[in-house]
């Protein structure tokens, strides 16, 4: 990074996020939309500097002995091998130095997986040995992975299609509509991604909506539908037939869904979720998706920021939130239906737990089955989703 306009980017989006709590893709690409005159290779550096200095902030602190976000830059440089520019604010910082203290084998597992020590410690608890191997992996880079929409094309289609606009991909093994791309191309100025052809969505999270064994002419709820990928892949699913309804609480995520469900063509009924609708739809879905808020640890790879938002007062309330969104919407599925319960998290506390306690308490559910996607043995982010049905 030898160009100040690239720097003073970073560090200003660096600040937005560290300081003041942006989420990193958005600070990403608040800032590339302002920069007209970048070229690629300007908004890859850029990119790729944010995201590498948020996944590695804690390392980068240790090797910079700083928490200042220009001392972090320069240990990102030093890491990539390049060399310091003779600018004021490297001043106090020697690269041999940096590149010494970043390759020290011995240092404690928080400082080399770059996590606050407190979430090193609930790993542990949490995973036990699993742990160590999950946070390595989820400090790679994650692959761009798409879903076909199969409501306007198929997935053989669609990778035709990409390659006549020089954009390779592979098929995704165990999951049917998925490409995987082998570059990391804007997606959002392609035609096909203009009029729905496909959506980008990790692997992993393809999984979800299959797992609940929709089927047309079904009445689906998506509970917790926020911005809709999954509410989409129903939709798909469930080949346009059926009613399907998506809820939230969040209205800039449910405009926003609204948006892609004109862009993909899909015929969803959308609504804030409120105390009238569950009474009104008691009893009424034969499938019902809760795709709970969590932490977020199984999705680090690509939204490295948010393990530095979560605290364990955070992490007690969205325990608590996760029951009474349970309670609240179990009622809406139909005796004989099932629903799903999932999350992108890595942890217990979120996952198999919520499960055996709310199976304990509610003895008209009984667990058909579950699925844990590791992250260090599939590549993909983590997730959790058991399949309950209704007596």
């Amino acid at each position: 990074m030898k160009h100040r306009n690239l720097a003073d980017a970073t560090i200003a989006a660096l600040i937005s996020v560290f300081r003041e709590g942006e989420v990193a893709s958005a600070a990403v690409e608040r800032t590339i939309a302002l920069q007209t005159k970048w070229g690629k290779r300007d908004r890859n550096q850029f990119a790729e500097a944010v995201y590498e200095i948020v996944r590695w902030r804690r390392l980068f602190e240790f090797a910079a002995q700083s928490e200042d976000e220009w001392a972090l830059l320069g240990a990102f440089i030093a890491r990539q091998g390049g060399e310091l520019a003779a600018w004021p604010e490297f001043d106090q910082l020697d690269g041999e130095q940096l590149r010494a203290r970043l390759a020290q084998t011995d240092l404690p597992r928080a400082i080399q997986e770059s996590v606050p020590d407190w979430l090193d410690a609930y790993g542990q608890e949490q995973l036990g040995e699993r742990w160590g191997e999950e946070l390595h992996a989820l400090n790679r880079e994650a692959d761009v992975v798409v879903r076909a929409n199969t409501l306007q094309i198929s997935r053989d289609e669609l990778r035709a299609q990409l390659r006549e606009r020089n954009i390779e991909s592979h098929l995704v093994e165990g999951v049917p509509d998925a490409l995987q791309l082998a570059s990391r191309p804007r997606l959002n100025s392609l035609d096909l991604f203009r009029r729905g052809a496909f959506e980008v969505q990790d692997a992993a999270s393809q999984l979800v909506a299959p797992f609940l064994e929709v089927e047309p002419e079904q009445n689906v709820v998506d509970a917790c539908a926020g911005a809709g990928g999954k509410t989409l892949h129903l939709a798909a699913l469930m080949q346009n037939e059926g009613r399907l309804l998506a809820l939230d609480v969040s209205k800039d995520k449910l405009d926003e869904l609204d948006r892609r469900t004109c862009r993909a063509g899909v015929n969803v009924k959308i609504a804030r979720i409120e105390k009238q609708i569950l009474r009104d739809s008691r009893a009424f879905a034969d499938r019902l998706l809760l795709d709970m808020p969590c932490s977020g640890s199984g999705t680090w790879r690509r939204q490295p920021d948010s393990k530095w938002r979560l605290n364990p007062e955070f992490l007690a309330r969205l325990q608590e939130t996760q029951r009474q969104i349970l309670r609240d919407t179990t009622p809406m599925l139909r005796p004989g239906g099932k629903m799903v319960y999932a999350t992108c998290s890595i942890f217990p506390s979120e996952n198999e737990r919520q499960i055996e306690a709310f199976l304990a308490q509610n003895p008209a559910f009984e667990l058909e089955a579950e699925h844990t996607i590791s992250p260090s043995q599939t590549g993909f982010d983590g997730f959790y989703m058991a399949r309950l049905r209704k007596r």
